[in-house]
């Protein structure tokens, strides 16, 4: 998979160089590569931002930057890209959404900042391919780059290979619907709490019913949203 990632602050991704996607890099499985949106300004200021129309607080991202720089990653793409705008205004990203995306050759991040980038990039981007504004949730940030970085780590991960026990992804949060379950390691007893009797018993089939009561006892304490009203 090709990523892009368009940002004024380019040094905030070079955390992918370690773990699991520095790996996945270096074994060719994820390409990423990062654009500074200042290299594409046309001052000698290398501004990418300005006052907004009608009025208000705070600066707005210039189209301009913006399109010289999807023109660029453009240019030497082998299939439309899909871009993916941070934004509190976008719906909702998911591990399902992560798991659809996790299948596309080519995704394009685009990181506003200050109070966002100017609507008409948007609209020029879906003449070039794909576009989907992505929440992580009902907060704000003060620009994209943490928000890219976790959807690239939760999109990148699924790729097969990158993760080297496949069956480890199968059953974790949100993967079917419930949040994980408990887990425990040696040693059994640790500062007077003990391991569940059930882990140490070795009959598979209770520890896997074990383990799916307490995924549904868990989401229905924290995330009761996550069940259906039969639940």
């Amino acid at each position: 998979m090709r990523v892009d990632v368009v940002t004024i602050f380019p040094a905030f991704f070079d955390v992918l160089e370690v773990s699991l996607l520095g790996k996945a890099r270096g074994a060719g499985l994820l390409d990423v590569r990062v654009h500074d949106l200042r290299d594409y300004a046309t001052d000698r200021h290398r501004s990418v931002d300005d006052t907004p129309y009608g009025g208000g607080a705070g600066m707005v991202m210039k189209p301009e930057p913006w399109g010289a720089a999807l023109d660029a990653i453009i240019a030497d793409a082998a299939t439309a890209p899909t871009f993916i705008f941070p934004s509190p205004a976008g719906e909702l990203f998911s591990q399902r959404t992560a798991r659809e995306l996790s299948d596309a050759e080519h995704l394009v991040f685009g990181c506003g900042r200050y109070e966002g980038i100017d609507e008409r990039v948007f609209a020029y981007a879906a003449t070039l391919g794909d576009v989907r504004l992505m929440s992580l949730g009902d907060y704000v940030l003060n620009g994209g780059e943490v928000a890219s970085m976790a959807m690239i780590e939760a999109i990148g991960r699924l790729i097969p290979g990158v993760v080297g026990n496949p069956e480890s992804l199968v059953e974790e949060s949100h993967e079917n619907g419930l949040l994980e379950y408990p887990s425990y390691t040696k040693p059994a007893s640790w500062r007077g709490q003990d391991v569940p009797d059930v882990l140490l018993s070795g009959h598979h089939r209770r520890v896997a019913e074990w383990r799916r009561e307490q995924q549904m006892t868990r989401t229905r304490t924290r995330r009761p949203d996550l069940l259906p009203p039969s639940s």
